[in-house]
This record gives structure tokens, sequence and C-alpha cells, in this order.
């Protein structure tokens, strides 16, 4: 039995410890939200928070995580990701919507240790794949969240 602390619950699971934990998120706790795109930590659409770090789901196994607490889309909270999700909303940022999970995860992040970003800044930590090609939008929408955060 592996215990997790997920979304502020603790939460125990029967599972092989190298299972990676996106798969523990969706199959065995029922959280849809976190996508599977690549397997390879490549494109960031299985994007989660581990003590608030954005992180690869599909690379880390379930007996890596350890005592961290792990938060995906459906708790993502605070200043930051109510401001990303506004902004999201406001430019209507999203095109066929499957990478924003982890899109959203990792502005939330990168707004929460830097509330004004540079483009510099937003291309160094939006290292996620938009098959949409939304970047454009992603980024203005990150300034806007930003600027939200300063009301």
């Amino acid at each position: 039995m592996i215990t997790l602390k997920v979304n502020g619950e603790t939460r125990s699971v029967d599972v092989d410890p190298q299972t990676p934990l996106l798969w523990v998120l969706r199959d065995t706790i029922g959280l849809t939200g976190t996508k599977y795109g690549c397997g390879i930590a490549f494109c960031g659409a299985c994007t989660v928070h581990l003590d608030g770090q954005p992180t690869r789901s599909c690379s880390i196994a379930v007996g890596d995580v350890g005592e961290s607490a792990i938060t995906t889309i459906e708790a993502v909270e605070g200043k930051a990701a109510k401001a990303v999700q506004t902004a999201w909303q406001n430019l209507d940022v999203v095109q066929c919507g499957y990478c924003q999970s982890g899109q959203v995860m990792a502005a939330t992040a990168l707004l929460a240790g830097n509330a004004k970003p540079t483009d510099a800044d937003i291309d160094a930590a939006m290292t996620n794949i938009c098959r949409c090609a939304t970047y454009q939008r992603i980024r203005a929408a990150i300034h806007e969240a930003a600027r939200l955060m300063e009301i």
C-alpha cells in the first residue's frame, strides 16, 4: 500500500511502486483532468504540482513521490490559479483543449513564483506542447493573469 497526499486528502493505493503517478491519478484514483500525451515527459499534458512545483506525472514513479503534496487540475487554487483560469477564459486561449490542464498547471506554478514574468521567463517556464499552437494566446494570458494578480 502506498499513501499519497492528493489535493489535500490522504489516499492509499494498492499499486506497484513503479507505476507512473499519471496512471495512479487517472486510473486508480479517478482524477482524469491530468492528461496522457507522450509518456516520456516531453509534452507536459500530464503536468501536476508536487509541493507546488510543476512535474510531469508520466515520468515519476508513484513510489518516488514520498511525502510530497500532489495537486492536480481538479484542485489547483490560490491567487495565481484564479488569475490564470480567469485570463484563460477572458482571452479564449483554449482551442482543442487537450493540453490545457498541463498548460494551466505550468502557468500557475510560474506565476506563484514570479508575479511579473517577462516573455523570456514565460518561454523558459512554459515548455508544454500545444498541438493547436496557441502559444501567443498562452503568453498573452499569462501576462493578463499577472495583471489580474495585482488587482
